[in-house]
């Protein structure tokens, strides 16, 4: 009964499951069938819009500013080498590394007595040709007076000899008499020719006096020269480099001593492109004299002096390209030779063109404009110059379009974009200054001059940028933090 009751059970739940499985079927087969009768529908489409940043393109005149990097050097710099040689006996006090010197000051003296004793001999020299030419000339005018002397008594015996020879044509005296006039005469005129030749002498000893006397004056003048050089002054006023002299050093001729700098008279020197110095010359080729701004970056400091362009180098330069000019400065505050500064050279101005974004430029030398229902459009431009962030272009159709500021790969002509109105042009803001009281000045001052790690001309710098009426914020919390204060 039991077993019954057992198998009766799991008939009927086999029947239940069966009865499920193939309600299942069936679903799934209706669900399927439904799915396959049903039309495909395909999904609206829509235009995407993007948006994008526009700019009014505005033609104006703009003057370019080049950028270079150039050099700080000296526009009068000399040697100061020893013009003879002996010993350092004395040495200028600031003659040494840094020192500022005045012009015309005596900054070394080498042992004088070798040359006080050339001069001396050359003095004595000197009084013998004089007295020489003096003694010469005595004997010239004795010999003139010999001459003449001897010129007249050449005349009484040749009157005389003539008288004789009158006469004997009247036979008032013998031919005896006659021949011994004639050999007096003869006498006479042989005299005279040797005076003549005593007088040449003279005349010879009085020109060999003056060349002697001449000599002897160059040789008085050349030692004087050598004694003279044994003092080195400052031909202008400036700081001396590379000292090599000790007092009681023995120096040679012509070895270097030091280099004397002018640091007032200073230049930049930069390198251009071949392109970018055609820019700067006018018609007939000549380099114009265009301002230029020149800027040291040290430690948060910019010092900025103005100047203008004086010349460009004779050569390129082998293993050079392009161009090296020379820039004069105004007031070179603060600035030393071999320092590396920034250039900003003003070019002339151009006319009708427009300031954009770089990124508004494509490699193709286009731009994408604002058409008709706000759709994009390509526009050729010309570009003239890149100012950092921004470029200078020129096209005829391009006055007054909206232009998109920065390209994407996802833009292109035929688009449809939502622009956005450009913001406010930017204004460059003057860097922040502080005015420093005189105890916070003095701390400052004090730390900078008190840091050993500090190298001499940065010290010189800040020390001179503290010493202003306002000084730059980020120096002066660069110098606080540092502090601790």
């Amino acid at each position: 009964m039991r077993f019954l009751r057992q198998s009766m059970t799991g008939l009927f739940l086999m029947a239940v499951t069966l009865g499920m499985v193939l309600y299942a079927g069936s679903m799934v087969r209706d669900a399927i069938n439904d799915r396959l009768s049903r039309e495909a529908r395909k999904p609206q489409g829509r235009e995407r819009i993007f948006s994008v940043a526009v700019v009014e393109a505005v033609p104006q005149t703009v003057k370019p500013v080049l950028q270079a990097f150039g050099q700080v050097e000296s526009r009068r710099s000399l040697e100061i080498r020893a013009a003879v040689s002996g010993t350092v006996i004395e040495l200028a006090g600031n003659f040494e590394e840094g020192g500022t010197v005045e012009a015309g000051q005596v900054l070394v003296r080498i042992d004088p007595a070798d040359a006080k004793d050339a001069l001396a001999r050359a003095e004595a020299n000197l009084l013998d040709a004089e007295a020489e030419i003096r003694d010469a000339e005595r004997g010239l005018v004795l010999a003139q007076d010999e001459l003449a002397a001897a010129t007249e008594q050449a005349d009484l015996y040749q009157r005389a000899f003539e008288r004789q020879k009158d006469l004997a044509t009247r036979g008032v005296v013998t031919e005896t008499a006659v021949e011994s006039a004639e050999l007096a005469a003869a006498s006479a005129r042989q005299s005279l020719v040797t005076r003549r030749q005593s007088l040449a002498t003279a005349e010879a000893r009085v020109d060999k006096a003056k060349t002697a006397l001449a000599r002897a004056q160059i040789a008085r003048d050349e030692a004087q020269r050598q004694l003279d050089d044994t003092e080195l002054r400052a031909e202008f006023s400036g700081t001396l480099s590379d000292v090599s002299v000790v007092a009681g050093g023995l120096v040679g001729t012509n070895e270097k001593l030091a280099d004397l700098v002018d640091g007032d008279a200073l230049e930049v020197a930069f390198r251009v492109s071949t392109t970018q110095y055609a820019r700067l010359i006018d018609a007939d080729g000549a380099l114009r004299p265009s301002p230029v701004a020149v800027t040291l970056d040290v430690s948060g400091i910019d010092l900025s002096t103005p100047g203008k362009i004086s010349r460009s180098s004779a050569a390129v330069g082998e293993g050079q390209t392009g161009r090296l000019i020379f820039a004069t400065l105004d007031s070179p505050r603060g600035m030393k030779p071999g320092d590396f500064v920034t250039v900003e050279v003003e070019e002339p101005a151009l006319e009708q063109v427009v300031r954009l974004p770089s990124k508004a430029l494509a490699s193709d030398g286009t731009v994408l404009v604002l058409g008709d229902d706000d759709r994009l459009e390509t526009l050729a431009v010309t570009l003239l110059r890149r100012q950092g962030d921004d470029i200078l272009v020129r096209s005829r159709d391009l006055a007054g379009r909206q232009v998109v500021r920065e390209r994407t790969p996802l833009l292109g002509a035929g688009i449809k974009v939502r622009p956005l109105q450009p913001e406010a042009a930017r204004q460059i803001a003057e860097p922040e200054t502080v005015a420093l009281s005189e105890e916070r000045r003095s701390k400052l001052m004090d730390f900078v001059k008190a840091n050993p790690s500090m190298p001499e001309d940065v010290k010189t710098r800040l020390l001179t940028a503290l010493q202003s009426p306002k000084v730059p914020a980020q120096m002066v919390q660069r110098l606080e933090s540092r502090m601790g204060g």
